[in-house]
């Protein structure tokens, strides 16, 4: 068989950009021609995905995926860690969770994952031209290196050459870069085949001089300053700016609680394209106001962001906005939350025996076992947005009894979720993709507001994917010198270029 070239994205830190780099460059390769997969070894992230066969991966490596044209695969990210507390994480090896971990226990386990790494790896390499691999954090943890699976530990395994990139709109790029060259070993450094000044706004010629002399102090040469693009493009976890919006400019106001241990909040993002609603995150009771739709997104650990909602008062002022007639959505843990009763008495959601009162606004009740459901699924929307098709993907533990009306069926006939009032609960990630939903929900919304919704309908949220993946890897492509990066992989540089 035959075997893929690579190229590997390194970051000087987290946030640097890697993520949109090797989605770019996953698209660029995709369009000149190559069958393209993406990898990253080892994903730390809240944000996932349940694949057609029913496995669970990073959420960054779908989107990739998703750039370069081809299915989601778990392959792709054959070690995924989803933080269950701020020392240690629920781990999954193939889509399959093998339990919860400290992090010490699973940095003196993590080598042994390296088979399970390199079979995912060499398996996609037979089936592809290229693997655009992504790395973690970075690759100057002097203290992480000698056990490192996912940088240049993973780089040495599969003979890469890798690009590093630094961020240079948080400040300090030039010693991002030089510090880390500095603190890699001889033969990591000859790994680096070129460096990346990313997230750039102004003049590039004023860069130059400070171009000249990072050559001349790392002996590498820099192949682009990539600058900041504004696509929008599903990000990481916290780091996401989106988290940060505040306020809502358009017509309708939805405001989604920031839950500590929020997940999947990229369910979300049809909705702030669509042009009469305005999407916010909220923080705090004071921050809710007095919103049209009030959402209560997925959750790493239901019970403890369900104390934090009482704790913080959002509770209180959720229950009377709901009782005074405002719309509620819960999905997956939210929807958790909607109900009357939480039974953790097992201590598998929460780490130790409890059962709670929920919200009680919607007729339900949870029981938490360690079995966790992953699935593909469709279904077909009930009332009050009755007929909206539905695609999505449930990933949840937790069996949920209802007591009401549900708010959706899926293809089997299984019914899913909770409808009572204005109140809407369901397990569905991915709900609001096909398009269908939003505006039934729009609609729903504006009639309640006394608004006329807009006649024309917004692109539905695959076309607008791939625009805006054609927008980052035109750019991306733009400023870098991709004759410089297919020489690296040992491939000859298309001839004609797309721009």
């Amino acid at each position: 068989m035959s075997k893929a070239r690579c190229i590997m994205v390194q970051g000087t830190m987290s946030g640097a950009g890697k993520s949109l780099l090797c989605a770019a460059l996953c698209r660029i390769f995709a369009q000149d021609g190559y069958r393209t997969a993406p990898f990253k070894s080892q994903n730390m992230a809240l944000n996932s995905f349940v694949t057609r066969d029913g496995l669970e991966m990073g959420r960054a490596q779908v989107v990739q995926a998703q750039a370069a044209g081809v299915e989601p695969d778990v392959r792709m990210n054959p070690i995924l860690l989803k933080p269950s507390s701020d020392i240690g994480s629920q781990v999954i090896v193939n889509g399959e969770v093998r339990g919860d971990m400290p992090a010490k226990e699973y940095f003196r386990r993590k080598k042994a994952l390296i088979p399970d790494i390199l079979r995912a790896y060499d398996d996609l390499a037979s089936e592809f031209d290229i693997i655009v691999i992504e790395g973690a954090g970075s690759p100057a943890e002097i203290n992480l290196k000698a056990d490192d699976i996912v940088n240049m530990g993973l780089a040495r395994l599969v003979a890469a050459p890798v690009l590093l990139a630094g961020d240079i709109d948080r400040g300090g790029v030039f010693a991002q870069l030089y510090g880390t060259v500095e603190l890699l070993e001889p033969d990591e450094r000859a790994r680096i085949c070129g460096l990346i000044i990313n997230k750039f706004r102004g003049d590039v010629e004023i860069l130059r001089p400070g171009l000249a002399m990072l050559e001349e102090k790392t002996r590498l040469p820099v192949v682009g300053v990539v600058p900041y693009l504004k696509v929008d493009i599903e990000d990481e976890d916290s780091l996401s700016e989106r988290l940060q919006q505040k306020n809502a400019v358009k017509p309708l106001d939805v405001a989604i609680v920031r839950l500590p241990h929020i997940s999947n909040f990229t369910d979300f993002m049809p909705l702030e394209q669509h042009p009469l609603l305005g999407v916010r995150y909220v923080q705090a009771a004071r921050e809710l106001g007095m919103p049209d739709l009030i959402i209560l997104p997925g959750t790493k650990n239901t019970v403890n962001d369900l104390l934090w909602l009482r704790q913080c008062g959002l509770e209180t002022a959720v229950q009377k906005l709901a009782r005074r007639g405002t719309a509620v959505l819960g999905v997956c843990g939210g929807y958790q939350m909607l109900g009357g009763m939480l039974d953790d008495s097992a201590g598998t959601e929460s780490g130790r025996p409890q059962t709670l009162r929920g919200l009680e606004l919607l007729p339900t009740r949870t029981v938490f076992t360690l079995e966790k459901r992953r699935a593909q699924v469709t279904a077909t929307a009930a009332a009050p947005f009755a007929g909206a098709a539905l695609t999505g993907y449930e990933i949840h533990t937790g069996r949920t009894t209802v007591e009401g009306a549900p708010f959706c069926t899926l293809a089997d006939g299984t019914p899913d979720g909770c409808v009572q009032g204005s109140v809407f609960g369901t397990y569905l990630h991915g709900l609001f993709d096909s398009g269908e939903l939003t505006e039934k929900l729009a609609a729903l919304l504006c009639r309640r507001k006394g608004l006329a919704p807009e006649t024309a309908a917004p692109l539905t949220m695959q076309a607008y994917r791939e625009q805006q993946f054609d927008l980052l890897a035109d750019g991306v492509r733009r400023a870098l010198d991709m004759s410089a990066i297919y020489a690296a992989m040992g491939l000859a540089a298309p001839k004609e270029e797309r721009l």
